[in-house]
């Protein structure tokens, strides 16, 4: 079944990334492949099942890869698409707006 889009780009893109959670997992994974457990202590605050959720989603959306090794216990590694590594300048254009809203704000400069 196809996913329904809207006719925005920007809220195209809000959508498949506008959560909170999400941007933070797609910050994570630029740096590369990781582990569930490695993604749920560099977020901290997020919970498992919630983790879980913005996973399965992003693999959905073909933003995340996830792949099981045959091991006692399973093994699961988590890393961006093609399409998922697409947002990196998306998101360094984020992070340097950040960092330059943050020097604003430290000099009342808005």
């Amino acid at each position: 079944m196809e996913k329904e889009l809207p006719a925005c780009p920007v809220e195209t893109t809000l959508l498949l990334i506008g959560e909170k959670w999400k941007v933070l997992i797609l910050r994570d994974l630029i740096a590369g492949t990781k582990r569930f457990g490695e993604l749920k202590k560099s977020i901290g605050a997020i919970s498992q099942k919630v983790l879980t959720q913005q996973l399965r989603e992003m693999e959905e959306d073909g933003l995340v890869a996830r792949k099981v090794y045959a091991e006692v216990p399973p093994r699961v590694e988590y890393s961006l698409t093609e399409t998922g590594m697409s947002l990196k300048s998306v998101l360094d254009s984020l992070g340097s707006w950040g960092k330059h809203y943050k020097e604003k704000i430290k000099t009342c400069e808005y």
